[in-house]
């Protein structure tokens, strides 16, 4: 007589992926941070999720609470109409018909023109010297230590100036993208 493992009637497990990672590399710059959850069955629910720092210096300032909610998120939507915007580089599509060896451009989509007018309006805003250290910070990923040593500046001070300036440039762009209200000065 062969004897089976038994089976519960009627229980069964749900299964759980757990999506946290195990151990983060060594010499990892890292924080946790809310974000909605991609899995979740109830909308607004949120999980802890680690992201990395290294390469993110608007990620850093948020995470060390060097500047608020609103400069943030200012930040955020630079880059991303900066991403739309760019067209960059594009392989060769084989699925298009050549025609005199002449590259084929694609016209400018509505979601790319509204995301270079809204970069045309934050660079009136915030002039030459303030979009500047945004590009050089948001879209080539400077740290405001490098961005000072670019200019010929060392030490604390100038780094604490290049920060503050920077976190004025992010009070700017709040006003832009409507995350933050006009100060009366």
């Amino acid at each position: 007589m062969k004897h089976g493992k038994r089976k519960r009637a009627g229980v069964t497990r749900a299964f759980v992926h757990d999506r946290r990672a195990r151990a983060p590399v060594i010499n990892a710059e890292v924080a946790s941070i809310v974000v909605d959850d991609p899995y979740a069955t109830e909308p607004g629910e949120t999980i802890v999720v680690t992201r990395q720092l290294r390469g993110d210096p608007l990620a850093r300032l948020h995470s060390h609470r060097q500047i608020d909610d609103a400069q943030y998120f200012a930040g955020r939507a630079f880059q991303r109409d900066w991403e739309i915007a760019e067209r960059g580089t594009r392989a060769i599509d084989p699925t298009r018909e050549a025609v005199d060896d002449s590259l084929v451009i694609d016209p400018l989509t509505e979601k790319q023109i509204g995301a270079r007018a809204r970069l045309a309006d934050a660079r009136v805003a915030l002039g030459h010297k303030m979009h500047a250290t945004v590009q050089a910070i948001l879209i080539n990923g400077a740290t405001i230590e490098a961005l000072a040593r670019d200019n010929g500046r060392g030490g604390e001070s100038w780094f604490k100036y290049y920060g503050r300036f920077f976190r004025e440039a992010l009070d700017v762009l709040a006003v832009e993208y409507n995350l933050a209200g006009r100060s009366s000065q």
